[in-house]
């Protein structure tokens, strides 16, 4: 895996709302959050650009909507931000894809001269697989961190559930397989831009 200089790391949602369990229900990955900061931590060590993605919900019962404590980032990711002597750019939506954000992400990453992104954050199989699949659509190459996600067990139509580690997986095939993104693991990313 070959990473650029200039590859952005695309942090998604790392919100202290998706903390309420009774809200979101049972998630999985309990590494995820270790492995978000260590590849936050990795990037800023190799001087590499961060985006910081905040998720505004406009739903009035939404833990994620503006005002709201759990609307802020979660602590270790508050507590790392302006800390990278590579670009930093800080963006909030209220939709899926942080590319529908403010600033414009993309016009940010092109003025920059970037072509390649890494998507970690939450949840797995809405922000961060939305942002994955866009970013691929806009010709980026997309390198999505997995184990630097998470999700929570899902309920779709006709009574479907599905497990969030099932779900996880589903995003993991569909990006892979459709050609969206490659699916990796955070270590690997790590001793990508450790050389």
């Amino acid at each position: 895996m070959e990473i650029t200089e200039n590859a952005a790391l695309v942090v998604v949602d790392v919100q202290k709302g998706f903390e309420e369990e009774a809200y979101w229900g049972p998630r999985n990955n309990p590494d995820a959050d270790r492995n978000i900061a260590g590849l936050i931590d990795a990037w800023q060590a190799s001087g590499r650009p961060v985006v910081f993605v905040r998720h505004d919900s406009d739903k009035p019962d939404s833990p994620l909507r503006a005002g709201y404590p759990g609307n802020d980032f979660k602590p270790y990711v508050e507590e790392r931000r302006g800390k990278g002597s590579g670009g930093e750019l800080f963006l909030t939506k209220s939709v899926n894809s942080a590319f529908y954000g403010t600033p414009d992400l993309d016009a940010w990453l092109r003025e920059a001269g970037v072509r390649q992104i890494v998507v970690a954050g939450i949840q797995t199989n809405m922000c961060a697989e939305t942002t994955a699949r866009m970013g691929g659509n806009l010709g980026y190459e997309v390198f999505f961190a997995l184990d630097a996600t998470y999700t929570f067990d899902g309920v779709g139509p006709w009574g479907w559930t599905l497990s969030a580690q099932e779900l996880a997986r589903a995003t993991a095939v569909t990006l892979h397989g459709g050609g969206f993104a490659q699916v990796v693991r955070s270590e690997e990313l790590v001793a990508a831009v450790a050389v």
